[in-house]
């Protein structure tokens, strides 16, 4: 049964794919409006066909340039996301060699980062200011790589360094940019809450073969995530990079946990060292005491 729903979904996301590619391709050329929010329609049938439930707090601000510094777990967060919103991504250079992957990422208008070349960063973050300039939407990973699900890696200060350059050489973003954090969790799979063993069957991590992923994470069944998306902030208030991620990194790491406990969002969730080890306050209303514990 499993190895038919993986066939039936890879014929539907093909079918579904391949005739758009053009159209998409063409929209990039000469409408950017329509090329802009075309993924976003999209990757929401994309989530459909994949059986993937989306429950979502917040909004990303409508209207201006948005710096969006999410969590990353799995391949799967690339069209989760895209539903949520017109976003574009900013991904490492070897993306941009995967086969097919690297098509569909450009028609994503993608930017790609080459973390080891400083001139080559240098024009990375002139063209991430560039799209914001544009009011586009832009997803930074700030973990730098993907994680098992169950937690939230360190931020790396250095994939800031667009938002916050250091050099007046570098273009800035807009006056009017907004930083907006977004945590995310896989919750269930068949309607069934997915504990510590079973996330990482979700997450792509490490040196896991896409591929088998893929196909094993297809036949698996319909899966729920729960995305929350944190208000915005004009990235003029943070002083420099080091503020930034720090403050990103706080609140994504606190509103993962709260996901990863199915804690509402009036429980506060204070994260003290190590990183990773979470501490639970009582609820912040009398009203929420009976809900969880």
């Amino acid at each position: 049964m499993g190895r038919l729903r993986a066939t039936l979904i890879l014929t539907g996301f093909l079918a579904l794919t391949l005739p758009l590619m053009p159209l998409q391709a063409l929209f990039v050329r000469v409408w950017p409006a329509a090329a802009r929010r075309f993924p976003h329609w999209y990757h929401r049938q994309v989530c459909r066909l994949l059986g993937i439930r989306l429950h979502i707090t917040g909004a990303v601000a409508p209207g201006r340039p948005v710096l969006l510094v999410s969590n990353h777990t799995s391949w799967l967060d690339i069209p989760v996301l895209s539903a949520v919103a017109p976003v574009s991504f900013i991904a490492k250079r070897e993306v941009g060699t995967w086969p097919f992957v690297s098509a569909l990422a450009r028609l994503q208008r993608t930017v790609f980062v080459d973390r080891d070349r400083k001139q080559a960063a240098g024009r990375s973050a002139n063209q991430i200011a560039e799209r914001l300039g544009r009011r586009d939407t832009i997803v930074l990973f700030a973990e730098g790589t993907s994680s098992d699900g169950n937690r939230v890696l360190p931020f790396l200060t250095s994939l800031f360094g667009a938002a916050k350059p250091a050099t007046e050489a570098s273009i800035g973003p807009p006056d009017d940019t907004v930083v907006q954090t977004l945590s995310l969790v896989y919750t269930k799979l068949h309607g069934v809450p997915l504990g510590y063993s079973d996330r990482p069957g979700v997450g792509w991590y490490g040196d896991m073969e896409m591929t088998s992923h893929a196909w094993a994470l297809l036949q698996a069944g319909p899966l729920d995530v729960s995305i929350d998306i944190g208000p915005p902030i004009p990235l003029a208030a943070f002083a420099d990079r080091k503020t930034l991620a720090r403050h990103t990194e706080a609140e994504v790491r606190r509103n993962v946990v709260r996901l990863l406990r199915a804690a509402p969002p009036d429980y506060e969730i204070a994260v003290v060292a190590p990183r990773d080890t979470v501490a639970v306050r009582r609820p912040v209303s009398p009203a929420a005491a009976g809900k969880w514990r």
